[in-house]
């Protein structure tokens, strides 16, 4: 691919791309200020802001811009390069920083700069392409494998939008796992799992910008929908994230299932519920053996708690196992430290008394039971 000519154009030219990968949720009615504010809770505006307001904008690596559509006075979309274009309007833009603060409620600490510094903020260098198709493979192979990484809900959007676009001119996602320099299975994946996330804000079921944390662990969801667990309870075909990804993957009757498992790895602000999902390993495998169990699934649906839900999925046998065996850490472990008690704590002896005659109880009931056993076991 070759781009024409990098030529110098004025910061105010310049307008930041509402399909930028990098914006968590849907930037198309975005305004720029609003996409500014994402871009700082999410691409680490703040080191930026700090170098260019010390060294000046060093203009070393042109923006690749579009001639903005909407546009009829010579403005350019920005395709590569928005976290640059952020920062240096939060540079220029006093009066934007404090927009920002008031309708996104988000305070912006901007770096004090000499005036030689302010003057390399005005204009930058570009190259101009006609299309996002003629950028494409520069700035997915950029962002995905190359020196500026996007996180894994960038790069899954990103092929999600180039696949959707070309699929019907022959551009399958091999060629695109080729020329951004990725794994074939898990940009399948990938865009498996971020159309199932446009299924279920199309449906009103789920919009990520609802998520309960500002953080959004993407890989959380395409890993659940690898495994059978998640495939079985939203009625998905077995391995479909294997085949070519389609929209509207989760059959119409599994709709409430896609809510469920969504809120319950993403949690809600609207309904003020946490995610059940604290860390990806081992909380995904515990939650789809809780879907593959109907009592774990109740419990789950009532209480909202996945501890509890996963006890309940376990047998009776296992829980007894796992219970006297944490008992006797514990006492252990109180063992070790006898020596801290000082006698004057009468609480503490009476909660000891009280271990020692559930304990005895406990062995005597054992002990009959065991006996019993055996008597049986050798007539």
């Amino acid at each position: 691919m070759e781009f024409k000519k990098p030529e110098k154009v004025a910061v105010e030219q310049l307008r930041l791309d509402h399909r930028n990968p990098r914006l968590v949720g849907e930037g198309k009615n975005a305004s720029q200020e609003e996409m500014i504010a994402r871009l700082y809770l999410s691409a680490d505006l703040g080191e930026l802001l700090q170098s260019i307001s010390a060294n000046g904008y060093m203009d070393i690596e042109p923006l690749i811009v579009m001639p903005d559509p909407q546009s009829s006075d010579n403005k350019f979309i920005v395709l590569e390069g928005n976290r640059r274009l952020a920062a240096l309007r939060l540079l220029r833009e006093p009066d934007l920083v404090s927009k920002i603060k008031k309708s996104e409620n988000l305070s912006i600490p901007v770096p004090p700069m000499d005036e030689n510094v302010r003057d390399t903020l005005n204009m930058v260098s570009v190259c101009h392409v006609n299309s996002r198709e003629a950028a494409r493979s520069f700035i997915g192979f950029k962002h995905i494998n190359g020196p500026a990484k996007w996180d894994a809900y960038a790069k899954a959007q990103f092929a999600a939008e180039w696949y959707k676009s070309g699929r019907d001119q022959g551009v399958d996602l091999k060629s695109i796992a080729n020329a951004i320099g990725d794994k074939h299975d898990t940009i399948k994946r990938m865009v498996s799992a971020v159309y199932v996330l446009q299924q279920a804000k199309k449906e009103k079921l789920f919009d990520i910008e609802d998520r309960y944390s500002r953080r959004f662990n993407f890989s959380h969801l395409y890993t659940a929908l690898s495994r059978s667990q998640y495939m079985d309870y939203l009625g998905l075909e077995d391995g479909w994230a294997r085949h070519d990804p389609q929209e509207d993957q989760v059959p119409q009757d599994k709709l409430k299932e896609l809510q469920n498992v969504l809120v319950w790895i993403y949690g809600s602000k609207e309904e003020e519920k946490r995610p059940v999902i604290q860390s990806q390993n081992p909380d995904i495998k515990r939650l789809g053996e809780v879907l593959a169990h109907a009592e774990g699934r109740h419990v789950l649906e009532t209480k909202h708690d996945l501890d509890a839900a996963y006890a309940s999925t376990e047998s009776v046998d296992n829980r007894f196992k796992d219970a006297l065996i944490k008992a006797r850490d514990n006492i252990r472990d109180a063992a070790v430290s006898l020596r801290a008690y000082d006698g004057q704590d009468q609480s503490l002896l009476d909660i000891a008394a009280d271990i020692k005659e559930v304990a005895e109880t406990v062995h005597d009931r054992m002990r009959k039971k065991w006996r019993s056993f055996k008597e049986g076991d050798e007539e």
